[in-house]
């Protein structure tokens, strides 16, 4: 009887690793200019909040930037500290735009390069509805939502209205960096 326990126990073990989101999950993004809460929405993008979870709990987040900010598009961050170095991060993820989830004002969606499977850690928060953004994007994939502002949106205006330059050759960066002090889960 205790092997048969004992093989039942070690058969479910890997069940047990996996964790399954069927709720919408909250987080709070802690930065220098106030908090943005955010819910996710692990059942129309299982795998890209899996994703970005992985790196909430990995503290991956503490001490990046916002880095690229344009008022009336986008708000972007999540993979860059303060001197403008990239952070090192976990292999790309399928891009999971297809779920019907849209970019509109107050959506957080993954950052990709132009490669539709590119998504690491990086995310942006639209500042006004972007239709173009949404599958079948101008590039044919779009961009991935995978939840939204619940709380917060003023913090997100605050920041979109930032005074920004060129900076390492990239351009919006903000002059005063905008600081994501942290990503918890609520």
């Amino acid at each position: 009887m205790l092997k048969k326990i004992l093989l039942l126990c070690l058969l479910t073990l890997p069940l047990l690793a996996t964790p399954v989101l069927a709720e919408d999950v909250e987080v709070v993004i802690k930065t220098n200019k106030g908090d943005i809460t955010v819910t996710l929405y692990p059942d129309k993008a299982p795998k890209t909040v899996a994703n970005f979870l992985r790196y909430v709990d990995e503290g991956f987040y503490d001490g990046t930037i916002f880095h690229r900010v344009i008022p009336g598009f986008m708000i972007q961050g999540g993979g860059l500290t303060p001197d403008m170095q990239k952070k090192p991060t976990h292999d790309p993820i399928e891009n999971e735009a297809k779920n019907g989830l849209k970019n509109v004002r107050g959506a957080i969606a993954m950052a990709r390069t132009r490669a539709p499977h590119s998504a690491t850690s990086q995310f942006f928060i639209n500042h006004r509805d972007n239709p173009n953004l949404d599958y079948p994007s101008f590039d044919g994939w779009g961009y991935a939502v995978f939840g939204k502002v619940t709380k917060g949106m003023d913090v997100v205006d605050a920041i979109a209205a930032v005074k920004t330059t060129t900076r390492n050759g990239r351009k919006n960066v903000p002059v005063e960096p905008v600081i994501i002090e942290s990503i918890r889960r609520k």
